[in-house]
């Protein structure tokens, strides 16, 4: 698999990533230990988990895996923490330095490691000085708990403002690698503040969810499988918001372009978003290995222009004052 620099560093990832949101949770340790092994053979580096994922299932998995099943040392292990796994009323997020250092020991005794190579706030917390989470991120990689640094769903001022900071000192600051927000065809409000912002700050993007959740599979086109997540009592509220008819047409004009290149509409929209502008790697989940290994057949598939033109027509994002480069409109 082609590997990509993350960001403005010299760390190199797959430019495919492996997700293990369900890992510990809808995905057990066999089905786990599968997929790792078909990433891992595939070429694939880059692993992204949570300390909440699976109530820290996710990241026990994880290290038990890497510790029979695949060299700690041929993996890119990124992990997140901020997020309050029984948040109080009105708090879901705490980024206080003494939460996320307390955190990210937590997550490295679950892994089994001593690093790990990009650890990223999962969320902007609005109770704690933005400079206090900086210096957190900071002792991270000077203790060498953590390699690089990143965040994950901050708008685009909160990134650029985040991103800013880490720059104004060089040498005494930690640069941001990577930015991971949900990126895809039925997604692409990124594309007004925050994709400007990490790129011209030269701050990588991992998109989530770089299938629509499931959607732009086409599996949903003739209605919801009984074992789709869309299905589940508990994940049909996050696969609904993209069942609607603006999201089946652009799933319906994907379906065509996929006819067209005897593709399937999962390998044309993963590589749509893999190769936008200012992409280093999507992060794709998979209940099992035969659905990653769908996934991963994309690593051949190069989109013709015409197509990428046609996708970027039907799935356009609606720009008004005051978006980026909004003179214009």
């Amino acid at each position: 698999m082609e590997q990509r620099h993350l960001g403005r560093t010299g760390l190199r990832v797959s430019r495919i990533g492996l997700g293990t949101l369900t890992w510990g949770r809808g995905t057990d340790e066999h089905d786990a230990s599968e997929q790792l092994k078909t990433f891992w053979e595939a070429g694939g580096t880059l692993v992204d988990t949570a300390d909440v994922y699976g109530g820290g299932e996710a990241e026990y998995l994880l290290g038990q895996l890497m510790e029979r099943l695949v060299p700690r040392r041929d993996l890119v292990v990124a992990t997140k923490a901020g997020s309050v796994p029984h948040p109080d009323p009105g708090r879901r997020f705490d980024a206080s330095r003494g939460h996320l250092l307390s955190a990210l020991d937590a997550s490295l005794a679950r892994l089994g490691t001593d690093h790990v190579d990009l650890w990223q706030v999962h969320a902007f917390d609005p109770r704690t000085p933005l400079e206090e989470t900086l210096q957190a991120l900071d002792i991270a990689v000077t203790s060498g708990r953590a390699r690089y640094v990143g965040v994950a769903n901050f708008s685009g001022w909160q990134l650029a403002k985040a991103a800013t900071w880490q720059l104004a000192a060089p040498g005494g600051r930690t640069p941001f690698a990577a930015t991971q927000m949900e990126y895809s065809l039925l997604q692409r409000g990124i594309e007004r503040e925050v994709l400007p912002a990490a790129r011209d700050l030269g701050v990588g993007l991992l998109p989530s969810s770089p299938l629509g959740r499931g959607v732009l599979t086409g599996k949903y086109r003739g209605g919801t499988p009984a074992d789709s997540r869309g299905a589940s009592e508990t994940m049909a509220p996050f696969v609904e918001p993209y069942l609607d008819d603006p999201s089946s047409r652009i799933v319906d004009a994907l379906a065509t372009a996929a006819d067209g290149l005897a593709a399937t509409p999962l390998q044309v929209a993963l590589a749509w978003v893999r190769d936008r502008p200012g992409v280093t790697a999507p992060i794709v989940g998979a209940r099992n290995a035969q659905q990653l290994t769908a996934a991963l057949s994309v690593e051949s598939l190069s989109l013709p222009d015409e197509i990428c033109r046609a996708l970027d027509d039907v799935s356009a994002p609606v720009h008004r004052y005051p978006d980026q480069d909004w003179s214009t409109l």
